[in-house]
């Protein structure tokens, strides 16, 4: 069979599944059966299938996803981080727009602590929307900031996503989520900035209200008690990767503890807390290693039947610069963002895009991070960004999707503005992962 034929059926048949509804592990897991029956021999090749799968579940580096999942959960349900918003909020004092960049404060803050996009933008939907509304802020500077700031949870380490990434593409875990901090931080810097000016111009989009005045000493009592805490959960989960003392499995362990450690301290760690944050770590981890399971199985089943080694072959026999065509990578993954989730995105294409990034020579560090970002961008795009879903079912009644949608377009084009700088500026993103040991 000819290798586009062979890259045909694999895929087509995976897009038919995911728009029948069927769930996308479950989706890549026919994909996959039927591919070991078409390309490696029938009912002879299950084994190594089975073995395939297994073997994909068995690097060290994965311990860190359900350990970094319980460190969220656990900060999640004990409600630790919400005092935290309330002493950011005073910090700012008249600021325009100040709620507006207390949720991107917030995002970039839990987005160092859940991993999660979809659960940053509920959190922040949840908390921060209905006192945006109760205070007479627009649609456009209450949900859009908050779906900008949930969604760095992607790039913002620790990132769940970027551990799939990370060993979908065979790339170092650790470079990655260090790879993720300055990016990140760009990015919200631009939604700070956007929002100031913007409100600045217009202030009916966010009118000012007063905090009651307090001493200086205790708003520094206030941040030291309810800010400097969760400061340290990140030192754990990604400083101690930065200087080479653990790996991302020992410091996701170190973090867990952490977490539990710091919700005993504020006297909120319970048999219901950890029931529940055990509950959403076992359900979130084990649909991820399916996930990554079959991802991988699928990408030996392309390699099997030609399909991969064609298209490398195809896509390095055309006269474009390698940077065109990671442009062109970026694009398709931008308009799959559009239509599937961010799993299933990376599930497509990475196994076919990886042999190319290898071929063409290009860092993969500062690919993975280009491609994390495009389908960050991804999770906002109307009309099926998930994050724009998450949005509406936390969002006051009567918001429309319409809203939504036009509340997440200036953070949209703020997303792409920051990925064409790092396209024009590559060091931008790998100068830091290049420190890590």
């Amino acid at each position: 069979m000819d290798w586009y034929l062979a890259a045909i059926l694999i895929l087509g048949s995976l897009i038919v599944f995911l728009l029948c509804g069927m769930p996308v592990a479950f989706s890549f897991l026919t994909v996959c059966i039927l591919g070991t029956f078409i390309f490696l021999g029938g009912i002879k090749g299950l084994p190594h299938l089975v073995l395939s799968m297994q073997d994909s579940v068995k690097s060290f580096s994965l311990i860190a996803v359900p350990l970094f999942v319980f460190m969220g959960e656990i900060l999640l349900h004990s409600r630790i981080g919400f005092q935290a918003l309330n002493v950011i909020d005073e910090i700012l004092g008249q600021l325009p727009g100040r709620l507006s960049l207390v949720a991107v404060a917030g995002g970039t803050m839990f987005a160092a602590l859940s991993g999660s996009s979809m659960a940053n933008v509920a959190l922040l939907g949840t908390v921060l929307a209905p006192e945006m509304e109760r205070r007479g802020y627009s649609k456009e500077m209450s949900l859009g900031p908050i779906l900008g700031g949930g969604a760095l949870a992607l790039v913002i380490p620790p990132s769940s996503i970027s551990i799939l990434l990370g060993s979908i593409a065979k790339i170092s875990v650790a470079k990655l989520l260090i790879g993720g901090i300055v990016p990140g931080l760009i990015i919200s810097s631009f939604y700070v900035i956007y929002i100031i000016v913007r409100c600045w111009l217009n202030p009916a989009l966010a009118p000012s209200y007063e905090h009651p005045p307090r001493p200086l000493w205790q708003r520094v009592a206030s941040v030291t008690r309810h800010v400097l805490p969760l400061s340290v959960i990140f030192f754990f989960a990604v400083v101690i990767i930065f200087f080479g003392f653990a790996t991302p499995s020992e410091a996701a362990a170190t973090a867990a503890l952490s977490s539990l450690a710091l919700a005993a301290f504020y006297r909120r760690l319970n048999l219901e807390v950890l029931r529940k944050a055990l509950d959403g770590t076992v359900r979130v981890t084990v649909l991820f290693f399916i996930i990554l399971s079959c991802s991988l199985s699928l990408s030996q089943i392309l390699a099997f039947s030609g399909a991969s080694r064609g298209l490398v072959q195809a896509v390095v026999s055309l006269s474009l610069s390698p940077l065109l065509i990671i442009i062109m990578m970026q694009v398709v993954v931008l308009i799959l963002g559009c239509f599937i989730d961010m799993m299933s995105i990376m599930m497509v294409c990475l196994p076919l895009y990886m042999p190319i990034v290898h071929n063409l020579g290009i860092d993969p560090i500062w690919f993975g991070l280009i491609t994390l970002l495009s389908i960050e961008v991804g999770g906002l795009t109307p009309p099926f960004g998930l994050n724009l879903f998450v949005m509406k079912g936390v969002a006051s009644a009567g918001t429309t999707m319409k809203q939504i949608y036009i509340a997440a377009i200036p953070f949209v084009l703020l997303q792409l503005a920051s990925i064409a700088l790092f396209f024009l500026f590559p060091m931008i993103m790998t100068w830091l992962p290049a420190f890590v040991r």
